[in-house]
């Protein structure tokens, strides 16, 4: 069976594997790309990584990549970001990795990718429309469409957390905007006000333990977060009629405290006849889904 590279770009770290056409990881590696405080450009780690694993699996037919931050796939760059990734701007990916590998390279955003991965083997596999969120630092989305990718002009469509849910007096966001809809629906947003209550709740877990052990004002801001969410997928249910919500990042673990009472939300929120059939669960691929996804892009560009 033919094989593929799969390249996973995170702010922090690059995942690798190598994937099967069937979906399935055969071998995984990861490398940080934060590890000098970025004074090496994160592309020259992700370059000097994929020879390494190349070296390991010379055997394979080509490379897709998944990406943080806006990518234009047709030209395989970074065309921006939101965040502070210095030198990730512009980045070539696409050419200096087939540069280096000698073989095809795609490269797609990674919550893109994260829907394409589940779509094919994960969470989505048997549904044509379907809405993806990452819920992280920020929020990430992707968005299936009668089976197929939604990407835009450029491949930058589905940028969902920048969807301005609080247009006229909302917060700052990192992109320059007011009110972006994950300055209140991210993970960030939800340990921001937490430590306004209590300068303990440093992270998400420990939100969630609180909210576990019955503590009634991290329940109700658990509350008012969960309706931020879906305030926003509400908007785009109306727009794209999906069958299927699927909600990534550490926090989709938390079934009982966020994926079924967010599901709730949601179809509360929607007019009856958008709420019909629609179903909202968490991811199945967890760390894989951006590998997984990124050769599932390859094989729809290349195949």
């Amino acid at each position: 069976m033919t094989n593929y590279l799969g390249i996973d770009i995170g702010g922090t770290a690059v995942k690798l594997g190598l994937v099967d056409g069937e979906g399935r990881v055969l071998d995984r590696a990861e490398r940080s790309v934060s590890f000098d405080d970025y004074r090496t450009p994160i592309l020259d780690t992700v370059e000097a990584a994929a020879r390494d694993f190349a070296a390991r699996h010379p055997d394979f037919a080509g490379v897709g990549v998944s990406a943080t931050g806006q990518i234009d796939s047709r030209r395989g760059i970074v065309a921006g970001t939101c965040g502070s990734l210095p030198g990730w701007v512009g980045a070539p990916i696409r050419d200096r990795l087939e540069a280096a590998l000698g073989k095809p390279v795609t490269v797609a955003n990674d919550a893109n990718c994260m829907c394409l991965g589940e779509a094919w083997v994960g969470g989505a596999k048997g549904y044509t429309d379907v809405i993806g969120i990452t819920i992280g630092t920020g929020i990430g989305g992707g968005i299936l469409t009668g089976g197929r990718l939604l990407e835009g002009a450029r491949g930058l469509g589905g940028e969902m957390g920048h969807y301005r849910t609080h247009a006229v007096d909302g917060v700052p966001c990192t992109c320059g905007a007011r009110g972006c809809w994950e300055r209140y629906a991210s993970t960030t947003a939800l340990v921001r006000a937490a430590r306004a209550q209590n300068p303990a709740f440093t992270d998400g877990r420990a939100i969630f333990a609180a909210a576990e052990a019955g503590d009634r004002e991290v329940l109700a801001l658990l509350d008012r977060w969960m309706e931020e969410i879906a305030q926003g997928l509400a908007g785009m249910v109306h727009i794209f009629n999906p069958q299927l919500i699927l909600v990534g990042g550490g926090v989709s673990a938390q079934e009982a405290l966020l994926i079924r009472p967010l599901e709730a939300k949601v179809k509360a929120a929607v007019m009856p006849a958008f709420a019909q059939g629609l179903q909202l669960r968490a991811a199945a691929l967890r760390n894989d889904a951006g590998l997984v996804g990124a050769v599932e892009y390859f094989l729809h560009r290349r195949g």
